[in-house]
């Protein structure tokens, strides 16, 4: 058996590839374009490397064209945490010195040592990965959209309390075109107490408003003028400024996750595993393709339930030494669909009776509201997996009949 270790960088990659005995076959430094792509096929092809009997290939990372072009076809690729590579590096030597062709010997002798120790990246279909992609940007797009709404809120309280009085009562808060509109028009508290209500009525129609504008004008111009403390004239008209420029990332942030939000829908809603994933409590279209994201198309992927319970976070973690023996939650684990498993049971909760009726029972056995959460989560994962293999989606007397009854 021939196994290929690839030390990945961003101009250039080092290539090794060694037998079962560990001896170094060949080594080469390859250019990070087509023709480095070519000549790294031409060197696996030379020792033997067919379509039907692919080299496996060990390298630090799981993205890239790189990875693109190897995963073509029946090859296996590991991508072998940076940290697990490090403590093999100490294996062959005591220095801790690196160096980048060492660096590709000891990947590709991991996968000659511990092959089955380590997963290859799954076989998802296109339409899965291009999911991930448009999934996970729409998470970031709105994670960054929070936290500048939280850096503008955290100004205006310096400067400008009655804006954050007048937007307390909307949903979303800062991050409405209405509030965002109104800030435009007048970023300083001073210009906030010359707006008439003609000037108010229309800034909340360019913001799409088209219900309840007069009492809500009128609601405003009570608020924006009334009695606050306030900045010296030339602090406040600086705070205004850089108010001004933040609501600018603010307004591109959510202009992005809106146009990813759409993305993600258009592609989501074409997948074959769509209609089980929207078939459970608590998931909508949004959170159901982050799901999908995170746990892949590929049946393959986990050996069982517990594999995917494991994957996610939510199943317990067990760890003995002598005396010792300690039973607690997971910190390694897939962190957004982690995040969006919180976010499922969460929802869950009072869309499903079988749901709130578990979580009720698990509070009163003494969890703590995160632990009850993390226990929901754990069983409709493995419920979920059940269904995505047997293509049926979620039965509510079959996912919680005791529950039910109980409740009933």
């Amino acid at each position: 058996m021939i196994c290929c270790g690839i030390d990945w960088a961003e101009k250039q990659h080092d290539v090794a590839l060694v037998d079962d005995t560990g001896q170094l076959l060949a080594k080469r430094r390859i250019s990070d374009d087509a023709v480095g792509y070519r000549l790294l096929l031409d060197l696996l092809a030379e020792y033997g490397d067919t379509e039907e009997d692919p080299i496996p290939i060990a390298i630090e990372t799981s993205r890239g064209l790189l990875v693109a072009a190897l995963r073509q076809g029946k090859r296996k690729v590991f991508a072998i945490n940076p940290m697990a590579a490090a403590r093999y590096r100490d294996r062959h030597g005591v220095s801790r010195k690196k160096s980048d062709p060492g660096d590709a010997l000891v990947l590709a002798n991991i996968l000659r040592t511990d092959m089955p120790m380590h997963r290859p990246l799954p076989n998802d279909t296109d339409l899965a990965r291009a999911i991930a992609v448009l999934a996970r940007a729409q998470q970031d797009a709105t994670w960054n959209r929070q936290q500048i709404a939280n850096q503008l809120r955290s100004l205006l309280r310096e400067y400008y309390p009655a804006a954050l009085d007048a937007f307390a009562g909307w949903q979303n808060g800062l991050c409405r075109p209405e509030a965002r509109e109104l800030l435009k028009t007048a970023p300083t508290p001073a210009e906030a107490a010359r707006l008439t209500r003609a000037q108010l009525r229309s800034a909340l129609k360019r913001a799409g408003r088209c219900r309840g504008i007069e009492a809500e004008a009128e609601r405003l111009r009570d608020i924006l003028r009334g009695d606050y403390a306030s900045q010296p004239r030339l602090v406040e008209e600086a705070l205004g400024k850089q108010a001004l420029a933040l609501l600018r990332q603010l307004e591109a942030a959510c202009l992005a996750a809106d146009e990813l939000t759409e993305a993600v829908e258009a592609s989501f809603l074409q997948h074959p595993d769509a209609e089980v994933i929207l078939s459970f409590p608590g998931l909508g279209v949004q959170l159901g393709a982050r799901v999908l994201a995170e746990i892949g198309d590929d049946r393959q992927r986990f050996a069982d339930a517990r594999g995917m319970k494991a994957y996610a976070g939510s199943a317990p973690v067990t760890r003995a030494s002598g005396k010792k023996h300690h039973v607690g939650r997971r910190m390694v684990k897939n962190d957004r669909l982690n995040h969006a498993g919180y976010l499922w049971a969460f929802s869950a909760l009072r869309s499903s009776p079988g749901a709130d009726a578990h979580y009720r029972r698990r509070r009163e056995q003494g969890d703590w509201h995160a632990a009850a959460q993390r226990h929901l989560f754990n069983r409709l994962i493995g419920q979920l997996y059940h269904c995505l293999h047997t293509g049926e989606p979620f039965d509510e007397h079959v996912g919680f009949p005791s529950q039910l009854a109980a409740a009933a």
